[in-house]
C-alpha cells in the first residue's frame, strides 16, 4: 500500500467472497478505509489497465492491515486486472445518470427488459465500457454500457435514469465463457495450488528466472466426474488472461496414418505462437492410455507424440498443459512424472461446507423464497458433486417455472416482466427435486429406497435401538459424537432364524437414515472370472467411501464369507473373505461407512469377520414373543375388514414359535380364505361391503402355516449361547 502522486492509493486485488459477487461492491482493508475517510456506500474509481467504479464497503476483520481490495470477477474484468495485481483507487462522487444505453453481446429477446434491468441495477455505479453480467434462469447475458449521459467518469443509476437496450449486439462478443474463481465453490486449496503452478509462471516468468529454475509445465486434475475439473481449467485460463485451447481427447484421432500425431503437433504449435497459452486436455486417459495395455498402434504413437511434445528436445516455451481425468490409473506412467505433469491435484467430492458454497454460487441469480435453507440442503446432499448440485438447483427452478406456465401465452413474442418477477423457487421445489435426484457417484449401485419405517416392524425394540445408535445417531448428533470421541462401530451382523425380519430392518434403516444406501445380495459378488469377485467387493466399498455417509447392506453374507480352509474348489470365497476383511479394517480407513450384514447361518461365517473392528455388533433377531406377535398381527391387519369375533390377543397366544414372516403368511392366507368364501357364496363381488375376515378363517390358516420346528428353535438357542459366551 502506497500513495500515488495524484492522491490515489495502490492496493492489491483479492477475490471477493461468494455473497458479494455480482453486487458491484468493493471491500477495502479497514485501515485504508479509515485512512481515505470512506463511508459504506461511497464510490471509488478503480484504475488497472482500464477504469471502473464500485461502491465501497468496509473489509473483513481478517483483512485488516493487509492492503487488499476484494472485488469480484466482473469488476476485475472491467478494470482489466487479475488476482494479486495492483490497482489505484480514488474516492470520487458519482453523478446521477440521466440515460444509459446497454448493448448485449448476443441477440437478446426480453419484453420490458429495460425495466427489469433498471430494477436490478438501481443504486449501482458504472463507467462507460463496463460489462454487466445478468443471470437469467441459469444463463448469463453480458451487456456493455456503450452510452452514458451525462458524460462523466462515474455515474449512479437511480430510479429516474432512462435505461435502453440497443437492438444491435456489441462487437466485443467473446467466444469463451467468462468463468472466475468466485464461480467455483469449495475448492480453495485446489485453486491456490493451481494458481501458483499456472498463473505465476505465465504472468511473472522473471520470478522463476531469478530462482534459476524451470517453471512447472503441467498439472493433472483427477477426481470423480462432475467435481469441477473443466470449470477450474476455464477459470485459470480466464484469470491468467492466457490463450486457451480446449482439446477433447478423442477429437485428435484420425483414420489416416500419422494424422493423429500431426493434429497434436499443430495444437502445440498454435499454443507456442499465441503464448502465454494453456492447453486443456479433457478425458486425457482416452488419448494417453497405458501403452502395454492397448492393442492399437495409433494409440501408442499418440502417447509417444504427447510425451515428446511435453518434454522432448524442443523447448515448449510459455505453454502449460492441464490434463483432466477420472481414471488416473489408466494413464501411461511416463506422463505422470515431473517435467510432464509436475503436480497432480485431486478434485474430490465436496464436504458439507463446500456444498453450501456451491449451492450459494448456483442460486446467485435464482429468486429464492424466504423458506429456502441452503444450510439444511447442504446437510442433506451427501455424496453430491458440484454438477449434481447445479442440476438440483436447475430442477427446482424448472418446478417453479411449471407453476407459472399456465399463465403464459406461449404464442406471445415476448414474456411480460410481471410474470418474470412472479417466478420464485420455494423449499418445496427443492424437496421435490431432491426426492427425484440421485448423486451421480452412486448411480451404478443405488437402489430405490424402500418405503418401510420403524413403525412397520413389530417388536424387536432392542435391535431397532442398536441400529439407530450406529446409523442414525452419528448423523443426527455429529457434535455430540465428536465431543465424546466415540468410535462408531463399522459393522453390524444381524443373525437369527429365517423370517424374523433381518432384511426388513435393513430396509427401515435405508428409509429412516439420511445416508446413501447400497444393497448387495451375497452371491452377486461371485463371478466365474478370476479376480472379478474381489473387484466387485472393492468397487462397492469404493463407491460407498465416495458417497459417504453410506450404509452397505449385504444380505445372505454366509454365501460369500464362509469359514476359510473348507473351500476345495477355486478358493474364490476365500479371496472374497480376505477382500472384505481388508476393506472393513485394513490400511485404508472406512470413514462414515457402516456395513450391515444379515445371515441365518452365523456358525459357518469366517471367525475373522466376527471380531471388533469388523462386525463390532453381533445382534440376534429373535423369534417374536407374545407382545411382539400381537404388534405384528396389528401391522399386517391394518386397514383389513375384520369381523367382530377376531381376537388378536388370542391369535398371538396361538402362534407360539411363529416368526414375523409366518404371521404375515397367516394373515394373507386368512384373507384369501375369506375372499374364496365370499365369491363362492354367490354374492355380488362389486359390492364387497359384507366381505369380512372372521376368526374361523384364521384358525383354518393356522393349520396350513406351520411354525419353526422345535429342533430348529433349539439350534438357534444354542447358537445364541455360543455367541454370548464368546462376548
Amino acid at each position: 500500500m502506497k500513495k500515488n502522486k495524484n492522491e490515489g492509493i495502490v492496493v492489491k486485488v483479492a477475490e471477493a467472497r461468494s455473497r458479494d459477487v455480482g453486487r458491484g461492491i468493493a471491500r477495502i482493508d479497514p485501515v485504508i478505509f479509515e485512512k481515505m475517510g470512506l463511508m459504506p456506500g461511497d464510490t471509488i474509481l478503480i484504475e488497472g489497465k482500464k477504469k471502473t467504479a464500485a461502491m465501497v464497503m468496509r473489509g473483513y476483520p481478517e483483512d485488516e492491515g493487509s492492503g487488499l481490495i476484494r472485488i469480484d470477477g466482473y469488476t476485475r474484468r472491467n478494470a482489466g486486472v487479475g488476482i494479486d495485481d495492483k490497482v489505484t483507487i480514488k474516492k470520487v462522487s458519482a453523478t446521477p445518470a440521466t440515460q444509459v444505453t446497454f448493448a448485449p453481446t448476443q441477440p437478446l429477446r426480453l419484453m420490458g427488459g429495460e425495466e427489469y434491468l433498471k430494477n436490478l441495477l438501481e443504486g449501482r455505479v458504472i463507467t462507460r465500457g463496463d460489462v454487466i453480467t445478468l443471470n437469467v434462469m441459469g444463463n448469463t447475458i453480458d451487456l456493455i454500457a456503450t452510452v452514458v449521459k451525462p458524460v462523466k467518469d462515474v455515474v449512479l443509476i437511480t430510479s429516474s435514469t432512462e435505461i435502453k437496450i440497443s437492438e444491435k449486439p456489441a462487437k466485443e462478443s467473446q467466444g469463451i465463457s467468462m468463468v472466475t474463481y468466485e464461480d467455483i465453490g469449495g475448492l480453495k486449496e485446489e485453486i491456490k495450488k493451481i494458481r501458483e503452478m499456472v498463473e505465476l509462471p505465465l504472468r511473472h516468468p522473471e520470478l522463476f528466472e531469478r530462482l534459476g529454475i524451470e517453471p512447472p509445465k503441467g498439472v493433472l486434475l483427477y477426481g470423480p466426474p462432475g467435481t469441477g475439473k473443466t470449470l477450474l481449467a476455464k477459470a485459470v485460463a480466464n484469470e491468467a488472461n492466457a490463450h486457451f485451447i480446449y482439446l477433447s481427447g478423442p477429437e485428435i484421432m484420425s483414420k489416416f496414418y500419422g494424422q493423429s500425431e500431426e493434429n497434436l503437433r499443430e495444437i502445440f504449435k498454435e499454443a507456442q505462437d499465441n503464448a502465454p497459452s494453456i492447453i486443456f486436455i479433457d478425458e486425457i486417459d482416452s488419448i494417453a492410455p497405458k501403452r502395454d495395455e492397448v492393442s492399437g498402434e495409433v494409440e501408442r504413437r499418440v502417447v509417444a507424440q504427447l510425451l515428446a511434445l511435453m518434454d522432448g528436445l524442443e523447448s515448449r516455451g510459455k505453454v502449460v498443459v492441464i490434463g483432466a481425468t477420472n481414471r488416473p490409473n489408466a494413464l501411461d506412467p511416463a506422463l505422470r512424472r515431473p517435467g510432464r505433469f509436475d503436480r497432480e491435484i485431486e478434485i474430490g467430492i465436496p464436504g458439507k461446507n463446500a456444498r453450501k458454497e456451491i449451492l450459494e454460487i448456483h442460486t446467485r441469480g435464482v429468486p429464492l423464497a424466504e423458506n429456502v435453507d441452503l444450510e439444511k440442503l447442504a446437510d442433506m446432499t451427501h455424496g453430491y458433486v458440484g454438477a449434481d448440485l447445479a442440476a438440483l438447483v436447475k430442477e427446482a427452478a424448472m418446478r417453479a417455472l411449471r407453476r407459472v406456465i399456465p399463465e403464459i401465452d406461449l404464442e406471445m413474442e415476448k414474456i411480460p416482466v410481471e410474470i418474470l418477477e412472479k417466478l420464485q423457487v420455494t423449499w418445496e421445489d427443492f424437496m421435490d427435486a431432491y426426492r427425484e435426484m440421485q448423486p451421480s457417484t452412486m448411480r451404478e449401485v443405488l437402489i430405490e429406497k424402500p418405503n418401510i419405517h420403524w413403525d412397520d416392524i413389530g417388536g424387536l425394540e432392542q435391535v431397532k435401538q442398536e441400529l439407530r445408535e450406529v446409523v442414525e445417531w452419528p448423523m443426527k448428533y455429529r457434535k455430540l459424537f465428536a465431543h465424546m470421541k466415540v468410535k462408531i462401530p463399522k459393522g453390524i451382523l444381524l443373525y437369527g432364524p429365517p423370517g424374523t425380519g433381518k432384511t426388513l430392518l435393513a430396509k427401515a434403516v435405508a428409509t429412516e437414515s439420511e445416508a446413501n444406501f447400497i444393497s448387495v445380495k451375497g452371491p452377486e459378488f461371485l463371478s466365474k472370472w478370476v479376480g472379478e469377485s474381489e473387484k466387485a467387493v472393492r468397487e462397492v466399498f469404493r463407491k460407498a467411501r465416495q458417497a459417504a455417509p453410506a450404509v452397505i447392506f449385504i444380505d445372505e453374507i454366509d454365501a460369500i464369507a464362509p469359514m476359510r480352509g473348507r473351500d476345495i474348489g477355486s478358493h474364490v470365497t476365500e479371496r472374497v473373505v480376505s477382500q472384505i476383511l481388508t476393506e472393513m479394517d485394513g490400511l485404508e480407513e472406512l470413514h462414515n461407512v457402516t456395513v450391515i450384514a444379515a445371515t441365518n447361518r452365523p456358525d459357518i461365517l469366517d471367525p475373522a469377520l466376527l471380531r471388533p473392528g469388523r462386525f463390532d455388533r453381533i445382534v440376534y433377531v429373535p423369534i417374536p414373543d407374545k407382545d411382539a406377535r400381537k404388534e405384528i398381527f396389528k401391522i399386517h391387519l391394518r386397514g383389513r375388514p375384520l369381523a367382530e369375533d377376531v381376537d388378536i390377543d388370542k391369535l398371538a397366544e396361538k402362534t407360539e414359535g411363529y416368526t414375523g414372516a409366518d404371521i404375515e403368511a397367516v394373515c394373507n392366507e386368512a384373507t384369501i380364505l375369506a375372499l374364496r368364501e365370499f365369491i363362492q357364496s354367490g354374492k355380488n363381488p362389486d359390492e364387497p361391503k359384507d366381505a369380512k375376515i372372521e376368526m374361523k378363517h384364521f384358525e383354518e390358516a393356522l393349520k396350513k402355516v406351520k411354525p419353526l420346528s422345535k429342533e430348529e428353535r433349539e439350534m438357534y438357542e444354542r447358537m445364541v449361547d455360543r455367541f454370548r459366551k464368546r462376548e
